[in-house]
């Protein structure tokens, strides 16, 4: 069974760790992208990362979206070993350590980084 996470509409980021290898992974999958395996943990990360790539979106990707433009889209290295793709603050620049909160847009419950307090 998949643990609630901000895919299902609950304030969390999860991955998996496999339990042979130590391969960490983000999205689900039924088995470990490095070495094959089906045993994979669960893990809920941190929220702490470092901006990796911005990219400030101008155009509505559809008209659920047009409300939000401009937004922006950004990578990010994540504190447990994986790089995953969500919103961020239009002040984030590439080295920026950040935490994740989460947003409405455009009708669902999404991550949301912002510079780190730290």
């Amino acid at each position: 069974m998949q643990a609630p996470d901000w895919t299902t509409g609950d304030p969390a980021i999860r991955y998996q760790r496999c339990a042979r290898c130590g391969h960490v992974q983000y999205f689900r999958r039924d088995f470990c992208a490095a070495c094959g395996a089906i045993h994979l943990a669960e893990e809920t990360a941190s929220g702490e990362g470092t901006v990796y790539a911005t990219s400030l979106v101008c155009r509505a990707a559809s008209p659920e979206t047009r409300a939000h433009v401009p937004y922006n889209i950004v990578l990010i290295d994540m504190k447990e070993g994986f790089r995953m793709m969500a919103h961020g603050a239009g002040d984030l620049a590439i080295g920026d350590l950040v935490t994740a909160g989460f947003v409405q847009f455009a009708g669902r419950l999404v991550p949301y980084f912002e510079k780190a307090t730290r």
